[in-house]
């Protein structure tokens, strides 16, 4: 009897077990459903608007198509061409490569120098931070428009430096300013990256600082051991989304300058652009798109090995 009393607990304990299994098998394939139910819109936008077009340009990009008549293989000659005979693919890398490297460390240390002054207690800084971040709302052509007139052989930016018996130059008709004028019109939105810095250093803990005070340290000393390492991981998230915003920059050359004069201020996304929808080059398009596609991933794999010798993070452990 004791036995029969012993053996069915043991017997009752399997049978639970393949319930609860059964009953969160269930419950995993319920949830995989909706798992799926609900990241099918971005899925369906991914396959068909991004990652379709994109293996599509490929395929392109080894061809001769003018979009009118069937594509017609040439395998490797739009790389070819691009790399050796095109002269102004050279010129808009070489002026992409100007812009990149110049309005992306601009707009850093604009960024830093106005979040670093926003974080001050003093009176009406919200109002100076809502000033500070309007112009990134402003649209970029609305912005570009603003930007011509004030640029404008006539434009008030000549004016300013007339009263200080400066002579402005034509800055968008003169191919050495034309570079500088575009690198202006960059640092407008420096807005965007000042609010994250600022919110990265509102967020650095108050006993740093005052651990600093006790040690004798300056405001300068305390920005360069306190703040600067707190705030790194921003700086180089702002790093790596200007690179690629510089790299892809197209609106304010199309609108200003539309890459004259002479090529001078012309840049890899309008020459593509121009290429594609002016030409009907779409194979030599593509092939300049992959081509810049290439030396992005180069500069931001760069800039990632980069940051294991500067970005601290609070947990990192080395």
């Amino acid at each position: 009897m004791s036995k029969t009393v012993d053996e069915a607990p043991g017997t009752a304990r399997p049978a639970r077990r393949a319930g609860r299994r059964r009953s969160m098998s269930s419950r995993s394939r319920k949830e995989a459903f909706y798992f799926w139910l609900f990241i099918s819109p971005w899925l369906i936008g991914f396959l068909g608007f991004l990652l379709g077009p994109m293996i599509a340009s490929v395929y392109i990009s080894f061809t001769e198509w003018d979009s009118f008549t069937p594509p017609e293989w040439v395998g490797l000659d739009n790389y070819a061409k691009a790399l050796t005979e095109d002269p102004v693919f050279w010129k808009a890398l070489g002026n992409t490569f100007y812009y990149a490297l110049v309005s992306v460390p601009l707009g850093l240390v604009i960024g830093v120098w106005l979040a670093n002054l926003l974080n001050k207690r003093v009176r009406g800084r919200k109002l100076f931070r809502t000033f500070i971040y309007l112009p990134t709302l402003v649209p970029l052509v609305a912005t570009a428009m603003v930007f011509k007139m004030v640029l404008a052989p006539s434009g008030p930016l000549n004016d300013l430096l007339g009263w200080f018996g400066v002579d402005g130059p034509n800055w968008l008709l003169d191919p050495t300013w034309v570079k500088p004028a575009l690198i202006v019109l960059s640092a407008w939105g420096a807005g965007g990256a000042t609010v994250l810095l600022l919110s990265a250093m509102n967020g650095i803990p108050r006993e740093l600082y005052e651990a600093a005070e006790i040690d004798g340290a300056g405001s300068w000393r305390q920005f360069w051991s306190v703040t600067f390492p707190q705030i790194t991981p921003v700086i180089f998230f702002n790093l790596i989304m200007g690179l690629i915003g510089s790299f892809q920059i197209f609106s304010q050359v199309y609108i200003l300058t539309a890459g004259g004069p002479d090529n001078a201020s012309q840049m890899m996304v309008p020459l593509l652009f121009r290429e594609a929808f002016s030409f009907y080059h779409f194979g030599y398009a593509s092939a300049v798109a992959w081509l810049l596609f290439l030396v992005i991933l180069a500069f931001t794999l760069i800039a990632f090995r980069w940051s294991r010798s500067w970005v601290f993070y609070e947990q990192e452990v080395k």
